[in-house]
């Protein structure tokens, strides 16, 4: 692609003498820079890529873009061009490159601490019962009209819920080629604060919740929220969670319509009213606009499913889709991978086990709530958990906390160590737990093992933390780990030893 119809669409200065230079690639990473390509430096959170520009010259990048005012060592003869922020012009660059897949594709956004997962997959539940083809970009995984894209991120040890740009930009491409006319996205504070999405314009915004997380990158939760805030600014449509800390910062930069949902706030435009929470079967409200009334049932258990499954609804029906495709698409939802997903153990266990991505304190005491409220009198609640390494550690003994709180028995594990020490960690925890009947076992694969051995009739225990995710992160780097076979293992473990339907030694 000509340079100069990047530079164009990226609203950068390019000049006249190299309008007509052929670019073959864009790159970020200078040791990916090849003949032709066009490098952008990055001011990174760990290097700059400033720093790189004779190394991806000599790999033979004829082009340069540079942040503007920083120092920048570019050789003569190579093109320098010059933005005020090379992340956002890395956005609509990428975009551009892959023929503006964002002008193809309509764009609903969800952001918050908790539930983009679970909302993204009812919004694609819907739209699919309305005959749309759906594209899904998130924690879970990227999948175009049902077909999985590969996220060939650079650095293998990050989780990202919304792709860098010269993957994000790519799966748009794939998308729009494969008709799809629907992305639902789960937009992260990350994605919004470093200009990841300059290019998009999302037809609905929808505000979950907010609560501490990411501080070790935002460093307060006014910052926190203030980027969480963007997407309304971006959006036609904001769908907000009044019952949430901080609905009225993303209703103050709402810059389209905004609508409101509550379960308690009397105020909203859409309120869910006569709620029944079923234990495991799931809920059944009441959606009351002022206007009209819809009944529904969503079999995701949890409290939580209620706002969910409501902004979900609304944002469906706020974008004119229908209410029968609203109702019946939800009253079917299937469950969620790594979301109260329930293992399949077989007919000869006493037990059940759940996988859950719960990593906050919030997200880990609305699991346990759950899991309380629909055990029987005699049910234990155990609960598998840890912190991730390199992350806020604030949260730590906020997650202690929560766990010696609600649940019967605990253990305390690790989950992503990263570079740090997993028992320093662990202990990180442990300050915030006023209990001492608490099991600490820092290889997490034991921990599992450990938990379905000593498992009692009737117990549900809650796997909390890694969810969907199939791996582990420590200082050796990323390794393969499912805790689905873990724990079927150890359960064919306790089978064969002739206990599947007796406990061992207490937790």
């Amino acid at each position: 692609m000509k340079l100069g119809i990047l530079c164009t669409s990226a609203g950068l200065f390019c000049p006249p003498e190299h309008a007509g230079m052929e670019i073959s690639e864009i790159v970020t990473d200078s040791r990916l820079a090849c003949p032709g390509s066009l490098f952008i430096c990055i001011d990174g959170l760990h290097t700059d890529g400033h720093t790189y520009i004779g190394e991806a010259v000599r790999r033979g990048a004829c082009c340069v873009l540079v942040q503007a005012g920083a120092p920048a060592d570019v050789p003569a003869g190579v093109c320098r061009l010059a933005a005020e922020n090379t992340r956002s012009a890395s956005a609509l660059l990428y975009n551009a490159y892959y023929g503006d897949p964002c002008a193809r594709l309509k764009f609903i956004g969800v952001t918050g601490t908790n539930g983009k997962t679970t909302v993204t997959h009812m919004l694609r539940a819907i739209l699919e019962a309305s005959l749309c083809r759906c594209g899904l970009i998130g924690t879970v995984g990227c999948e175009s009209a049902g077909r999985h894209l590969e996220n060939r991120m650079q650095n293998r040890l990050a989780n990202m819920t919304t792709p860098d740009p010269p993957e994000l930009y790519r799966m748009l491409a794939e998308m729009a080629e494969d008709g799809v006319e629907y992305v639902l996205m789960e937009v992260t504070s990350h994605a919004l604060a470093l200009g990841k999405l300059e290019p998009i314009s999302f037809e609905a915004g929808i505000f979950t919740n907010l609560t501490p997380e990411h501080l070790d990158f935002h460093g307060t939760m006014d910052a926190y929220a203030d980027a969480k805030a963007k997407l309304f600014r971006k959006s036609k449509l904001s769908v907000v969670n009044l019952d949430a800390d901080y609905a009225g910062r993303m209703l103050a930069a709402a810059s389209g319509r905004a609508i409101t949902c509550a379960e308690t706030d009397a105020g909203a435009d859409y309120k869910a009213e006569a709620v029944r929470v079923i234990g495991q079967t799931g809920v059944d409200y009441e959606l009351h606009s002022g206007r009209s009334r819809l009944h529904i049932h969503c079999p995701v258990p949890g409290r939580f499913t209620v706002m969910n499954s409501m902004q979900a609804a609304v944002c469906a029906l706020e974008l004119g889709f229908g209410a029968s495709a609203v109702k019946i698409a939800l009253g079917a939802l299937a469950g969620i991978r790594g979301r109260m997903e329930r293992l399949r153990l077989g007919v000869e266990a006493d037990f059940s086990v759940i996988i859950d991505y719960a990593h906050t304190p919030d997200a880990l005491e609305k699991l346990l709530r759950t899991a309380k409220d629909s055990c029987t009198e005699g049910q234990r609640v155990v609960v598998l958990f840890g912190c991730g390494g390199d992350r806020d550690r604030s949260k730590r003994p906020m997650m202690g906390a929560v766990a010696a709180r609600y649940a019967d028995a605990v253990i305390v594990t690790s989950d992503n160590s990263r570079s740090e020490d997993p028992q320093a960690i662990i202990e990180e925890i442990l300050t915030g737990m006023n209990r001492e009947d608490v099991t600490v076992i820092p290889d997490r694969r034991e921990a599992i093992r450990y938990a379905i051995l000593h498992a009692r009739p009737g117990d549900l225990i809650l796997l909390a933390g890694k969810g969907h995710e199939e791996y582990e992160i420590n200082r050796s780097g990323r390794a393969r780990f499912s805790e689905r076979e873990i724990a079927m293992q150890a359960f064919e473990e306790k089978r064969s030893r002739g206990s599947a339907g007796r406990d061992t030694t207490d937790p």
